[in-house]
């Protein structure tokens, strides 16, 4: 009973250990997630986003077995190390169980035989399991320093991108130090270069990981966190807020667009663009400036707020919500009406306008790209 009980165990820790590398999900929403988090989904208003094959963006996978930078190459090896020396200990552990199980099973008084002799300490079994676990923690102290070396490096590589990353409940902002680029939710860098993201959070801890290009850091509070990876392959990588930060944490996409530079170069001069004005839409430019809109949203040359995300090029993005719904007309109408009916929780409100004026903002925000 006790050797079943055991293999018991042994299977929860494992099933757990698995789970633990991939990268957590919210239930019941993985169909609403799968066309959103596939690599085909592209930047609606064409500003130069490259169409990216399944095959190069991996599926979407979110893997650390999957590594698709040096840095990721590094924390899969070291993976791999601690699991191979787990799964021994627990082979040798759970064998010599087994042996002594079957090779003891019919011993004792109850069969006629007599109470085996009683050992009471064995010098070089107790050396053994001293000497043993130091030499295994020596090694893995060893390694587990040589790879912080590597991914934690105290300044940024010649030559990066820099990039400020402001998590919020519950979204991301950007602000590229070069450019002057300010976006939300989906980091585009180019391919062929070190991305140095400075982070920090404007209210609780947040954790940001995309388990192929990097490992998981914490965003915190008053206090700025550094990381760094190099890009190698062009595609669609997705990650997730891996900090529990409040109601809407689930869904607190990351989704990172590693293009060409050169287009990169025309995704950035076109992000410093300000918005084109319409006159046929200058009705719902009014509603933004006369309602909340413009006090939590910033729009080039129109409004400076800080609370929500910057709209300057709303319909350059794929998404909407941190990732929870593919970015349309329909979509946007919805979220503008009411956001609590597609991310319940978060910290914008209806504005309860009518149909007239809802139909006049969605159209002039549908302009901004």
């Amino acid at each position: 009973m006790r050797a079943w009980a055991l293999r018991l165990v042994f299977a929860l820790l494992m099933l757990n250990t698995v789970q633990l590398v991939q990268l957590p999900a919210a239930a019941g929403r993985a169909a609403e997630l799968a066309p959103i988090c596939s690599p085909s989904v592209q930047d609606p208003s064409a500003l130069g986003r490259v169409e990216v094959s399944a095959q190069a963006s991996g599926q979407a996978s979110t893997s650390i077995f999957d590594p698709a930078t040096s840095q990721t190459r590094t924390i899969r090896s070291l993976s791999w190390l601690v699991l191979g020396i787990c799964a021994l200990i627990a082979l040798v552990v759970e064998g010599v169980l087994l042996w002594t199980i079957i090779r003891y099973r019919s011993r004792g008084p109850a069969r006629g035989q007599p109470e085996p002799a009683q050992v009471y300490g064995s010098g070089p079994i107790e050396l053994a399991w001293t000497v043993v676990p130091c030499v295994i923690v020596f090694v893995l102290t060893l390694a587990t320093i040589r790879s912080i070396r590597e991914l934690a490096p105290d300044e940024a590589p010649p030559g990066s991108l820099k990039v400020s990353v402001i998590g919020h409940q519950w979204w991301w902002e950007y602000r590229y130090e070069e450019s002057g680029v300010v976006t939300a939710n989906e980091l585009v860098v180019p391919v062929g270069r070190s991305i140095w993201l400075t982070l920090e959070s404007a209210d609780v801890i947040h954790s940001w990981w995309v388990p192929r290009l990097a490992g998981k850091i914490d965003v915190v509070p008053n206090w700025k966190n550094t990381l760094w990876f190099n890009t190698e392959l062009q595609g669609t990588y997705l990650g997730q807020c891996a900090e529990y930060c409040g109601t809407q944490h689930a869904n607190m996409y990351l989704r990172v667009d590693i293009v060409s530079p050169e287009e990169f170069e025309r995704w950035v001069v076109a992000q410093r663009a300000e918005p084109a004005a319409n006159p046929q839409m200058a009705a719902g430019h009014d509603i933004f400036l006369a309602n909340a809109c413009a006090n939590c949203h910033s729009v080039a040359g129109m409004s400076d707020g800080r609370f929500g995300p910057d709209l300057t090029h709303l319909m350059s993005r794929a998404t909407i919500g941190s990732g929870i719904a593919l970015l349309d007309a329909d979509t946007l109408r919805a979220w503008v009406k009411d956001p609590q009916t597609l991310k319940p929780g978060c910290n914008m409100p209806s504005l309860q306008l009518d149909e007239g004026e809802l139909d006049a903002l969605v159209a002039w925000l549908g302009g901004l790209r």
